[in-house]
């Protein structure tokens, strides 16, 4: 199983290139780095320019807040960059955000969205095999490429493009277009993979009549440190945001599919009442044993390969906040990578 790393929105980007670097020493195969409040292809190239090994992804561009052109030139040139080692990484975000805060229009997400990795695959096809391009759907058009504007073919070839995914309509526009998905730590529980996002992948491979195999990366807030103790607190955090993240009805698909609707609906109505302080108790432990792995390093890797193994391809695992704890998380990484 392949692992990838995560990284903090907060980190500067003077910061990332050691980031990376220790990323790398601790023998991950990938980083996934975010687009939040850093610009996602800066952070990336920082990453790739102090790496020789490591693949760098998205994780993921805010798509609908720039042209599919602009997307398909800056992933060729980090692709180019780095040999080969980038991965395309899109994503919708939400409407408040893509309207007010890149000003940005709205439409139908899993449907627009399909149509830009479209439009992002007719550029590469350009770009690398010199092809016209002539691409019309509903959101986009794309039908004007000068020689001086084409970058020209890469001898890696095209980067492979992930989708971030939580709901059916999304998870089956992965199926259609898509090279990889990466789950939400809410659909990231195995049972939900298995039952739910890997038929609705199949369906969206049959209906786009591709022969293709989807790279499903799970990201699961995993609770892990060098004790007992220290995974116990990795816990309460993340039932912490488990608590606010359950509370928007865009993460209730896996708490439907178990029968634990009800409690996403007391969440959303004690976040109405402005009743914070006594939401912790509305989620129950079945809940956070579900969506959080937990275990210390000595034993997360075998836990994760129980629940992961022959259901996912890659596993997001976190980069310990203290790098005294990096062997140990490396330890657990060379375990995961050699299943």
């Amino acid at each position: 199983m392949q692992v990838t790393a995560t990284m903090g929105a907060d980190v500067p980007l003077r910061e990332v290139g050691a980031h990376a670097q220790r990323v790398e020493a601790l023998g991950y195969d990938m980083l996934s780095v975010p687009e939040a409040a850093h610009e996602g292809t800066l952070t990336a190239f920082a990453a790739l320019a102090n790496t020789t090994r490591l693949r760098v992804g998205t994780g993921v561009l805010v798509a609908f807040a720039r042209s599919p052109m602009l997307a398909a030139q800056a992933a060729w040139d980090l692709q180019a960059f780095s040999g080969g080692r980038f991965q395309l990484g899109l994503g919708t975000q939400v409407k408040g955000n893509v309207v007010g805060r890149f000003g940005m229009p709205w439409s139908a997400p899993a449907a627009r969205l399909r149509d830009y990795v479209r439009a992002v695959r007719a550029c590469f096809e350009t770009f690398q095999n010199g092809t016209p391009l002539d691409f019309k759907s509903d959101s986009y058009t794309l039908n004007r490429m000068q020689p001086f504007f084409n970058p020209g073919p890469l001898e890696c070839g095209p980067p492979s493009i992930l989708m971030g995914a939580i709901g059916p309509l999304m998870t089956r526009a992965v199926g259609e277009v898509g090279d990889a998905m990466q789950t939400h730590p809410t659909n990231s529980e195995p049972r939900y993979l298995r039952e739910v996002t890997l038929p609705r992948l199949a369906e969206g491979l049959r209906a786009a009549g591709r022969d293709a195999h989807i790279e499903l990366v799970a990201g699961p807030m995993i609770a892990t440190g060098p004790s007992t103790g220290a995974v116990s607190a990795q816990r309460k955090a993340a039932r912490e945001s488990l608590v606010f993240t359950l509370s928007t009805p865009a993460y209730w698909p896996a708490l439907e599919h178990h029968g634990w609707l009800e409690v996403g609906h007391k969440l959303r109505d004690y976040t109405r009442e402005g009743r914070w302080q006594e939401m912790d108790g509305l989620v129950p432990d079945e809940i956070v044993e579900a969506f959080v792995p937990a275990a210390p390093y000595d034993e997360i890797a075998e836990l994760l390969l129980e629940q992961y193994a022959g259901i996912a391809d890659r596993v997001l695992f976190p980069v310990p906040a203290d790098p005294v704890n990096d062997e140990a998380a490396r330890r657990a990484i060379e375990k995961l990578r050699a299943a």
